[in-house]
């Protein structure tokens, strides 16, 4: 996934839209991994609605005069933007071939037939994207390939693109929330990530570059808390999935979105999952590669942004 994403383009602008608010920042110049602006300010609830099927914005005045003033405060006016939209939007599928296209002219095809019955919405109609993992289960056959697809509804991708459009700014790549977010953990070793969002937990397992495991879901919870038993009931068909299907367990678990939360809920799954649990902030993949500044922003409404800011090279 990381290896994907290092070929991606590479703007030097971000701008995420999510039910929380919207976040923007400009990478510094010269090879730094730094933000040389950043900004995020809060919408009104409700305002933007994530949804894979309907149109994501409930008031699209407020959201436009939002990201109007985000944008001022970090600058950057007719230049190519990253553009990070909420999971919700984005399926992401990890499948099998026994042989797959080289070519996108027939790759695209085939996955949209592969995923017409998986998604709720025409596939004909959908923006799809792919590209090809460097290993899979280790029970998988030798010569299949595994293939990390994502797919979203066109008509929803271009009301976010459309914010940037009409204000003279460019679209130059746009990735869901936590695929962005993916590079804030060390993958040397199996490592999920358990994102919050609102009322949706994302929950993926990397290793090695690989993306083994991605659930997004929504929290049907009575109320607007989440505890850490209910945290655990959501991750842990992940982590069992992973066992059973790569022979390993998970060794680390990273959190983001928790807030204050996250000391509570980090003691709790440790001690129920018997594997380090810390805060994304604390993660392995962090140490010497951010000034201090961007690490105070990771969990702060802004950890996909500093995620792009690590993805590839300058």
């Amino acid at each position: 996934m990381i290896h994907w994403l290092g070929e991606a383009p590479r703007p030097h602008l971000i701008c995420e839209v999510s039910a929380a608010g919207v976040a923007a920042a400009r990478l510094a110049g010269r090879g730094r991994r730094a933000f040389e602006s950043h900004a995020f300010e809060a919408l009104p609830v409700g305002a933007v609605v994530p949804s894979p099927v309907e149109l994501n914005f409930a008031d699209a005045a407020a959201v436009g005069n939002v990201v109007d003033r985000v944008l001022a405060r970090v600058g950057g006016h007719g230049v190519e933007f990253a553009l990070i939209i909420p999971d919700e939007v984005v399926r992401v599928f990890l499948l099998q071939f026994e042989a797959f296209p080289k070519g996108p002219a027939e790759a695209i095809p085939l996955l949209r037939f592969r995923l017409r019955k998986s998604v709720p919405f025409e596939t004909e109609e959908a923006a799809v994207s792919y590209s090809l993992q460097p290993a899979g289960p280790p029970s998988s056959p030798i010569a299949s390939v595994h293939v990390l697809a994502a797919i979203a509804r066109q008509k929803i991708v271009r009301q976010y693109e459309e914010l940037l459009e009409t204000r003279n700014r460019r679209v130059g790549i746009v990735l869901s929330s936590t695929l962005a977010a993916l590079p804030l953990v060390d993958d040397t070793r199996p490592v999920l990530l358990a994102r919050l969002a609102g009322s949706t937990l994302t929950t993926a397992i990397v290793l090695s570059g690989t993306l083994a495991v991605y659930r997004c879901s929504p929290l049907h919870l009575a109320g607007d808390s989440i505890s850490p038993r209910d945290l655990l009931a959501e991750i842990y068909p992940s982590i069992a999935y992973f066992q059973d299907t790569w022979g390993q367990p998970v060794g680390e678990v990273c959190l983001a979105g928790l807030g204050a939360s996250t000391e509570e809920f980090r003691a709790q799954l440790e001690s129920e999952l018997h594997c380090k649990v810390m805060p994304v902030i604390a993660s392995a993949a962090l140490e010497g590669r951010l000034a201090g500044e961007e690490r105070v922003q990771v969990d702060r409404f802004m950890e996909a942004a500093v995620g792009w800011l690590l993805h590839g090279k300058p």
